[in-house]
């Protein structure tokens, strides 16, 4: 009796294992792997200690390339690497602008100071966007001079690329931004395709949403809601609410933890109306914006993933996964 009683766990975990076994099923059609280009192409940083405020210019590793984050050309040369998304920053100007720009403050980037948001559009035209990089700790700053009135607003990035894909990033909480963008669109409604998705301040967010019909949106408190629910219930099949009909976010070292990846996760999202976008590690700093910036990182990806991949690195990652020529881009200085 001890004996067959000890067999009924062993039964059961068995069973939950096989119930959530990703052979179980093929992995789910879609369009393949889709790429969003964090920032474009840019300048990486190291990512020891990052915080909301770290000046991230002034901790750049020494650069490969000439590109700037958030940049017209830097935009361009993503788009040339495959990628099918870009990412960009945006903060309302005081003349009811949106500044393409990802810091709070203009102080580490530029040699201007204050909120990027108590600035109109042509001061900020008039700063140099290269100045504060450094790959040495100050010693010499290779960008400086450089990027003077690279700083576009967000109407010249949809007129540059009207048939692209942009992922809008809102660094506030301030529900006018989502009008802002939706008023935009209404101006301009050949650019509502190239508005895919919005993200960022909830309020903005989900303002945007109201007004943009189809917009790609999510909450990184819908995102932890999802995952952490997921992990409570996906055993036995349940798919919270929290991870239907949105964009998950799962760190590529923290989805073979999750109930039935990959196959059977994409495919019970997918039944959700959810599609996985895959991060870079967690633990490699913030984890909003780590990404999948290596060839070995890269080998992780499931075979036939059908989803998107989040990179810091799309000159890189793009080509190989694209099967496509790197882009001619811009030598470092």
């Amino acid at each position: 009796m001890k004996k067959w009683l000890l067999l009924i766990p062993i039964a059961l975990v068995g069973a939950v294992y096989v119930f959530n076994a990703s052979w179980r099923v093929s992995p789910p059609p879609g369009e393949g792997i889709r790429l969003i280009a964090h920032r474009g192409v840019h300048q990486t940083f190291t990512r020891d200690g990052l915080e909301n405020d770290t000046c991230t210019a002034e901790r750049i590793e020494p650069p490969r390339h000439g590109l700037l984050e958030n940049t017209l050309p830097s935009m361009q040369a993503a788009f040339a690497a495959g990628a099918d998304i870009v990412e960009l920053d945006v903060h309302p100007t005081t003349d009811g602008q949106f500044a393409v720009m990802h810091d709070w403050t203009v102080d580490c980037r530029t040699e201007g100071q204050g909120e990027t948001r108590s600035h109109p559009m042509a001061d900020l035209k008039s700063l140099d966007i290269g100045y504060g990089y450094t790959a040495d700790g100050g010693q010499t700053f290779p960008f400086r001079g450089k990027g003077i009135g690279q700083i576009p607003e967000l109407e010249e990035v949809f007129a540059a690329f009207p048939e692209r894909h942009f992922l809008v990033n809102f660094k506030s909480r301030e529900e006018r931004e989502g009008d802002m963008l939706a008023a935009l669109v209404e101006r301009h409604p050949q650019w509502r395709s190239a508005v895919w998705g919005a993200y960022g301040g909830d309020e903005p967010t989900f303002r945007a949403a109201a007004a943009l019909e189809g917009l790609h949106i999510w909450s990184r408190r819908g995102l932890v809601d999802c995952l952490v629910q997921y992990e409570l219930l996906g055993w036995v099949g349940i798919m919270p609410d929290a991870c239907r009909n949105t964009k998950v976010m799962i760190p590529i070292n923290a989805a073979p933890w999750l109930w039935g990846w990959p196959n059977l996760l994409l495919t019970r999202m997918q039944d959700a109306g959810s599609e996985v976008i895959l991060l870079g590690p967690y633990g490699a700093g913030d984890p909003g914006t780590a990404g999948i910036d290596d060839l070995e990182t890269l080998a992780q990806v499931p075979e036939k993933f059908s989803g998107y991949v989040w990179t810091n690195r799309i000159e890189v990652i793009g080509p190989k996964l694209k099967g496509i020529t790197p882009p001619q881009i811009p030598s470092a200085p």
